[in-house]
């Protein structure tokens, strides 16, 4: 990542956030609790420390969950979109930032993949699926 900071924000765009750094991890995380909170078959998410991480706008508007049976997971969301936010770590030593939420490329890419074997039943890798620019023709 370069030393630019980048923007993110939620889906309305009521929210929204910059990073100044990363702690150099990217990854995909198949666990069931980032499979439930994305609703896809894996997060991508950058790890930025506290410092580097601030809130633009609308910071009112964004939710907490806290499961209980957790030690570091939680989630963020904005309360009026429904997006996934960025969020602080339980541990408070990570603000872990939901890809897909960036405004701009950061620069480099995932380098992992975690909780791999506990991935979705129905998980294709993506180099195994035709490619379309656009939408698909209909079949007919």
């Amino acid at each position: 990542m370069s030393d630019k900071p980048i923007d993110g924000s939620c889906l309305c765009k009521t929210v929204s956030y910059r990073i100044t750094g990363n702690m150099g991890v990217f990854q995909y995380c198949h666990c069931s609790r980032c499979r439930k909170f994305t609703g896809s078959a894996h997060a991508a998410n950058l790890f930025v420390s506290p410092d580097q991480f601030s809130w633009l706008s609308g910071e009112g508007l964004v939710g907490r969950y806290d499961p209980l049976d957790t030690k570091y997971f939680a989630t963020c969301f904005c309360k009026n979109c429904g997006s996934s936010l960025p969020w602080l770590s339980k541990s408070g030593k990570v603000v872990i930032i939901p890809a897909g939420t960036l405004d701009e490329d950061p620069g480099f890419s995932p380098t992992k993949n975690i909780f791999y074997g506990s991935r979705a039943n129905w998980y294709t890798h993506v180099s195994d699926l035709p490619e379309h620019d656009e939408m698909p023709p209909r079949k007919t």
